[in-house]
């Protein structure tokens, strides 16, 4: 373990200097000096402590990334600084956990700082050392300087949890021996003087609030470490400083320590050093799925703005993925391996939030909030990259077809379609790759438009479909009949977002979407006019259904069934009221057409039906048949059952005084 240097705190003295004063003389650096924050930095560490962030572990995630930057920064310098080479063997982070104390600390043998950097990056807002570093940089140097974070306004994030932070440094190529140390409790101004420090880097020591102290525990900081820093490109040992014994010296205290991080961050190591285990493998850490993925996708996009994509399409749906459609946490954001939050949100549209994996981009500041996030030019482009990446690999796993696209659509399929609805560019490619069960398929929804239209007849230029409840009502639909006669394939639309579907999804490449079960049916070789009884039936019925219905019309869409019931061409369908009433909207009183078949026997027999009574009760029956048979639902159940009964009762009582009658005339004629 490190040896963390320690010394007692210098009392504040002098009067308050501005970090601008002018350079002091090597001798009196060696006296304690108490200097003012910039007026920013006070305000800034009065919102950071109350307000500014509103998760306290984010400082454990600035003080890391401040040590891999300062790490990096040495490797990098060590290039072309020849007093650093060789100091940038064996660089790692260490944080130290000293509940006896109620301290923090995190070190690190990285870059160091001076004395005027101490003051420029930790006594003014928004200096970065790492800002200038880059700024210092041109042309392909700055693709070899990996570093992360902004060394200032992250550090001030410390006293969201600390009551007092105490700063030990030294450059690693001043003078063994010579460091600084800055001390500062949060309020208007900060103390800082030259000590003695062997070790080069820097050691930030953390002194917690009362409030949280429960920090001050093993595994809530290797939680945090491994939720935020686990990627970090150096190695993080996590020392727990074991209970001093009474009887014991202070400094014989048992201690543990060990590496916790995973220092391979997979997405940014090359494609071919990488094998199928290796992303099914970090997968299951990713998202703690024990399921593997169905695929995946890894790129790495340079350019002036450069970034890492991994993602993945998974094995399985959670069982809360189509109820949550704003919960969607499957796509982490890094900036240079620092976890920075689940921006799923920002990343992908609701029709891919079954997505999981990874992007990490070096272009982004590490404090980025998502409000920021939201208006941020480099995450739109990223989020365009994200979403064709994406439907690319779901038109692979379409392509290829078998057990794992009829797993992945199973599962993720009505989700996808939500795509037509929300993504009005992408909305006729994530058309293509829908599948409906159909008049011409099995019981999987298997048909594609692309399928549909190759079957398409020579004269037909329409895409027929029917929504129902489900495959078992819509395979009885009687608005089939004329096409099953014609041999004219029909979509079945059973998902609850079909209706919401093809409102939006009038056309596809040229081809019209249409509902058999909506308006006058354009089928060319049935446009004759009905005949006068037809129409008299029509008009009689209307007469006896009154407002419940809007009209009454002879039609020729049936072959089988007495009658249907039909939705105008632009109102709305039973399907989407029923839809629309379960999810408790208000849905106005629409009255739907009946067409009937003039042909059927049961309107035969109500053309010769004398007794108006009887012929009501047919006329409304008829009505509640249709209505039944496309899923929906009675105004008044009990009505229909009295009248079905009735009937009943009366057929009965034809049956038995008809058997009397004709026992009779048996009998008769046996006596004759």
């Amino acid at each position: 373990m490190r040896t963390l240097n320690s010394g007692s705190r210098t009392p504040k003295s002098g009067a308050g200097q501005s970090a601008n004063s002018t350079r002091i003389t090597m001798s009196e650096t060696l006296k304690p000096e108490t200097r003012a924050f910039d007026t920013e930095v006070h305000q800034l560490l009065k919102l950071m402590i109350n307000a500014l962030y509103s998760n306290r572990e984010i400082f454990l995630r600035e003080l890391i990334s401040n040590a891999s930057d300062a790490s990096d920064k040495l490797r990098f310098e060590a290039l072309t600084n020849e007093a650093l080479k060789g100091l940038d063997q064996d660089l790692q982070i260490e944080v130290v956990i000293d509940a006896d104390n109620g301290e923090i600390r995190v070190s690190d043998r990285g870059i160091g700082m001076n004395r005027d950097e101490v003051i420029e990056n930790l006594g003014t807002i928004a200096r970065s050392g790492t800002r200038k570093f880059l700024e210092s940089l041109s042309g392909d140097r700055k693709k070899d300087a990996r570093l992360i974070g902004q060394f200032g306004v992250g550090f001030y994030s410390s006293f969201i949890v600390a009551s007092e932070v105490t700063v030990e440094t030294r450059r690693a190529d001043e003078p063994a021996g010579q460091g600084v140390r800055w001390h500062s409790e949060g309020s208007g101004e900060y103390n800082i003087e030259t000590i003695e420090r062997e070790a080069q880097g820097t050691t930030i020591r953390l002194v917690l609030r009362d409030e949280h102290k429960d920090l001050l525990n093993r595994f809530q900081i290797e939680r945090i470490i491994r939720h935020y820093s686990n990627h970090i490109a150096f190695p993080i040992r996590l020392v727990e400083l074991g209970e001093k014994d009474d009887k014991d010296d202070k400094d014989d205290k048992d201690d543990t320590d060990q590496v916790i991080n995973d220092t391979q961050a997979l997405w940014t190591r090359p494609k071919s050093e990488l094998s199928e285990d290796d992303y099914k493998s970090f997968y299951t850490g990713l998202t703690g799925d024990p399921e593997a993925p169905v695929s995946w996708a890894h790129h790495h996009v340079e350019g002036s703005q450069s970034y890492s994509l991994l993602l993945y399409l998974p094995g399985q749906a959670p069982f809360d993925l189509l109820i949550n459609r704003d919960e969607r946490e499957g796509m982490k954001l890094y900036i240079q391996r620092v976890f920075i939050m689940d921006a799923a949100e920002q990343l992908v549209p609701r029709y891919l939030r079954f997505m999981r994996g990874v992007v990490d981009s070096a272009d982004l500041p590490l404090n980025i909030s998502r409000e920021m996030l939201q208006d941020s030019p480099l995450l739109k482009k990223i989020r365009a990259t994200v979403v064709k990446r994406s439907l690319d690999l779901i038109e692979k796993l379409a392509k290829e077809g078998g057990e794992a696209w009829e797993k992945f659509w199973t599962s993720f399929g009505t989700i996808l379609k939500e795509g037509v609805i929300e993504d009005f560019e992408q909305r006729e490619r994530i058309a293509s790759l829908l599948r409906f069960a159909s008049t011409e398929s099995g019981q999987q929804a298997s048909t594609g438009l692309d399928d549909y239209t190759e079957r398409m007849k020579e004269d037909q230029d329409t895409i027929w479909y029917l929504t129902a409840d489900s495959l078992k009502v819509a395979r009885s639909s009687p608005h089939l009949e004329a096409f099953r006669k014609r041999g004219i394939e029909v979509l079945l639309l059973t998902d609850r977002i079909d209706e919401w579907l093809v409102s939006h999804l009038n056309q596809y490449k040229d081809k019209e979407l249409k509902s058999v079960a909506r308006g006058k049916l354009d089928l060319d070789e049935d446009k004759h006019e009905p005949d006068e009884q037809a129409k008299a039936l029509a008009g009689r019925i209307k007469k006896v259904l009154g407002e419940r219905v809007g009209n009454v019309v002879p039609g020729h869409r049936l072959t089988e069934s007495p009658g249907c019931v039909v939705a105008d061409e632009h109102g709305m369908t039973l399907q989407m009221q029923k839809l629309l009433r379960q999810a408790g909207q208000e849905v106005p009183e629409t009255k739907p057409d009946l067409e009937i078949n003039s042909d059927h026997e049961l309107l035969k027999a109500m053309r010769e039906e004398s007794d108006e009574a009887r012929f009501t009760d047919l006329a409304h029956l008829l009505l509640d048949q249709a209505l039944l048979a496309e899923g929906g639902e009675l105004a008044d159940p009990a009505a229909y059952v009295r009248r079905v009964n009735q009937l009943l009762v009366a057929a009965l009582s034809g049956e038995r005084d008809s058997e009397k009658a004709s026992d009779t005339e048996d009998s008769n004629a046996a006596s004759a």
